[in-house]
């Protein structure tokens, strides 16, 4: 698949975990009181589980096991989760950024770490 092609459809896959990542951190937020912080970490997870299914399903045409892949995504939403915890901090915490905002940047810049590292070691094929 051509990298424009690829990177429409982990964006068009990004933004149904984009609803999920969301609706979680609001609904935390708003009806449990409970930290941007934490509540956009628990999106994110509930994003990524449904990232993956759908990247693999759709995304990325790979040869590598569920297993082998599994892994190697859960690396890379672990720095992604990493991230996501620390411009949070920043930007809503240390910044008093609106936490919506704060997760607006957040998410463009875990998304663009998210593709880049799919793309070339999740998912690329085997040497």
């Amino acid at each position: 698949m051509s990298f424009r092609r690829q990177f429409s459809s982990f964006f068009s896959v990004s933004l149904a975990a984009f609803v999920v990542d969301y609706g979680m951190l609001v609904l935390l937020r708003q009806a449990f009181g409970l930290d941007p912080v934490w509540g956009a970490l628990a999106g994110y997870i509930a994003g990524g589980i449904l990232s993956y299914d759908l990247n693999r399903r759709h995304t990325f045409e790979t040869d590598r096991s569920h297993v082998e892949a599994g892994w190697r995504f859960a690396v890379v939403m672990a720095v992604g989760f990493s991230l996501t915890g620390l411009f949070m901090y920043l930007f809503a915490d240390r910044w008093g950024i609106p936490y919506i905002v704060a997760r607006l940047l957040t998410t463009g810049l875990v998304f663009i770490w998210n593709f880049l590292a799919h793309r070339g070691w999740t998912f690329a094929a085997p040497r």
